[in-house]
C-alpha cells in the first residue's frame, strides 16, 4: 500500500512550506542542502526539492536560478527545464498558492551528483557574502503590490529561457535576475530585488540594442 501511495504521488507533489522563515536558515545552508541531495552518481529534482525540508516556493525559486547562474547552464536543455520549473514556480507565487505543486516528469529529471557538487563550490562565496549583507530595507518593493512586478518578471524570465538554449549567456543572466529577486523577496531585501529588475531591464536594453 505504502508503494501504491509513493506512485499515485509521482506526478503530482504538494510539499509543505518552507523551514526557511522558522529556522532562519542562510542561503549557503540551502544551496548545500539543495545541491548536495543525491546520491553518489545521480541527483534528482525531486532530491533537491525535498532536501530543503519539503521547502516552498521562495527557496525552490532562488535555488533553480542560481543553478541556472552556476556552470551547469553548459549542460545540453538545462536552462530551458530550469525555465519550465521557474515559471512554474512564479506562477504559483502570482496566485499565492501555499505548498508547491510540480508535475512529476520534471522531478524526475536528473543532473550528475558531482557537477552539482562543483556548482556548489562555485555558489559558496557569494551566497555567503548575500547573507551577511542582505537586511530588511525598502520592503514596499517585496509587498503587494509591488511584488507583482517582480513575479512577473521571473515568470517572464523563465518562460523565455528555453527560446534562448542557444543564445550565450542569455539564460544565466536570466537566472542572475531571478536569483536575485528570489531572494530579496524572501529575505525582505528591495534592494536586491530592485537589482534583478535592473538586470533583465539591461539585457533588455542590451538585446534591443542589437536588434535595432
Amino acid at each position: 500500500m505504502q508503494q501504491d501511495s509513493l506512485m499515485a504521488q509521482d506526478d503530482i507533489l504538494a510539499f509543505q512550506p518552507s523551514s526557511y522563515e522558522q529556522d532562519n536558515t542562510s542561503v549557503e545552508a540551502l544551496l548545500k542542502k539543495a545541491f548536495h541531495s543525491g546520491g553518489d552518481d545521480k541527483t534528482s529534482i525531486r532530491d533537491m526539492v525535498e532536501a530543503l525540508g519539503y521547502a516552498s516556493l521562495l527557496p525552490t525559486l532562488m535555488v533553480v536560478a542560481m543553478a541556472v547562474v552556476s556552470p551547469l547552464s553548459g549542460i545540453p536543455l538545462f536552462s530551458s527545464i530550469c525555465g519550465v520549473l521557474i515559471a512554474l514556480t512564479s506562477v504559483e507565487l502570482l496566485i499565492r498558492r501555499k505548498h508547491l505543486w510540480l508535475p512529476g516528469f520534471l522531478m524526475r529529471r536528473q543532473v550528475s551528483s558531482r557537477k552539482l557538487a562543483n556548482a556548489y563550490r562555485w555558489a559558496e562565496g557569494p551566497a555567503r557574502w548575500l547573507d551577511r549583507v542582505s537586511r530588511p530595507r525598502l520592503q514596499f518593493l517585496v509587498r503587494r503590490p509591488l511584488v507583482w512586478i517582480a513575479q512577473i518578471a521571473c515568470l517572464l524570465a523563465g518562460a523565455v529561457m528555453p527560446f534562448l538554449e542557444l543564445v550565450p549567456f542569455t539564460s544565466s543572466i536570466l537566472g542572475l535576475a531571478v536569483f536575485l529577486m528570489g531572494f530579496g523577496m524572501l529575505v525582505r531585501d528591495g534592494l536586491f530585488a530592485l537589482l534583478g529588475l535592473l538586470v533583465i531591464a539591461a539585457l533588455v536594453g542590451a538585446v534591443t540594442l542589437v536588434v535595432v
